[in-house]
């Protein structure tokens, strides 16, 4: 079998994840890096054997030699990127959030379905292991009807700064940095049911905190504590049409006493913690039970995850596997998102038709 030659598009720090993972598939050929910065391009494509690199992913796009592309690249810019692949016969795997407005959700859904080629979005935790498993036992019914659903994602201080905290080019900050993560894995657990209605807040109190002494977290590479046009923190109620209901609080920076991670969601049969450690609650013969499920790694693996999302999208452009995380996704996850900003900024619940 001839290898799938891949092209990686951005090769900031997300890339790295991307690249280590095209690395250990024994059906990929690494064939070209593209970045706006040449050096970076080069360094990344030689510690990886990349034969091409460019500076203008429009040149990459004229490749016919590419298959396929993985988009890592700023927020705003994803869907023009993916968009192009697909018009030029290249499968994707796009970074989450997919795009940053519903304009261009619609847009690339569109293209996928002109083109008939094949889009997966970047969320990675339907890939992990233990989402798997828990996927396993509610699909045989054991949690019952899940009717909530609760995500936390906090980190007391870790606003990284550049991009990230650019709304321009990030579209957001916590809520579509990190909260896209915990609300999507819950979101897909539940079956991905239909939003309703969406209630949220944002808030914009503390910046960068470049005040704080004797803490580091992560750094953008063009870090600059003094810009700062993203929230800090954000909060809103999901309801589904089903009736089920979905609470998720993140943040960048918070007066909070630790970083705090929880992911959890409840049915009529039992419930589940799917963060920061695989658990399943529920009962018989009249009494409660914890159980603890007996795999590798009950915590979420970053590095088992990203294999298993680069993995899989292989499959999917060789036609053997269809994706977990279709584009039809990303338009209602890009319309959660989105509706979440337009609550709070308007003050008041959103409704959908």
């Amino acid at each position: 079998m001839s290898k799938i030659k891949i092209g990686v598009i951005g090769a900031g720090s997300i890339s790295e994840s991307h690249l280590n993972a095209y690395a250990n598939n024994d059906k990929v050929e690494l064939y070209a890096i593209c970045d706006l910065n040449e050096e970076r391009a080069k360094a990344k494509a030689e510690k990886y054997g990349a034969s091409k690199t460019y500076v203008d992913y429009h040149d990459l796009m004229n490749d016919q030699e590419i298959d396929a592309v993985s988009i890592c690249t700023w927020n705003n810019s994803h869907a023009d990127i993916a968009i192009a692949a697909l018009n030029s016969g290249k499968n994707v795997l796009v970074e989450k959030p997919m795009t940053t407005s519903m304009e261009k959700a619609y847009e690339m859904e569109e293209t996928v379905k002109r083109t008939g080629k094949k889009l997966q979005v970047g969320f990675v935790r339907r890939y992990a292991s233990n989402t798997q498993v828990l996927k396993k036992f509610i699909e045989e019914d054991d949690l019952g009807e899940i009717y909530y659903a609760k995500a936390t994602c906090i980190r007391r201080l870790g606003n990284p700064g550049g991009w990230f905290s650019d709304v321009e080019r990030s579209g957001g900050g916590p809520l579509i940095d990190i909260g896209v993560h915990v609300i999507d894995v819950l979101w897909y657990l539940m079956g991905c049911p239909k939003v309703k209605s969406i209630s949220g807040n944002t808030y914009n109190k503390l910046g960068n905190r470049k005040n704080i002494k004797n803490l580091s977290f992560y750094k953008a590479a063009d870090y600059d504590p003094d810009k700062n046009t993203v929230e800090d923190m954000a909060n809103a109620m999901i309801r589904f049409e089903n009736g089920a209901s979905l609470l998720v609080d993140v943040s960048f920076t918070l007066h909070a006493k630790q970083d705090e991670i929880s992911v959890k969601l409840y049915g009529t049969k039992g419930g589940a913690e799917v963060e920061p450690s695989l658990a399943i609650v529920t009962e018989k013969y009249d009494t409660m039970l914890n159980l603890a499920p007996q795999v590798d790694s009950v915590t979420f693996d970053f590095v088992q995850a990203f294999q298993a999302e680069i993995d899989h999208f292989v499959d999917v452009c060789l036609g053997e596997k269809e994706t977990l995380s279709p584009v039809a996704d990303g338009v209602e996850m890009t319309k959660i998102l989105s509706g979440i900003y337009e609550s709070a900024e308007k003050g008041k619940e959103i409704y959908f038709d």
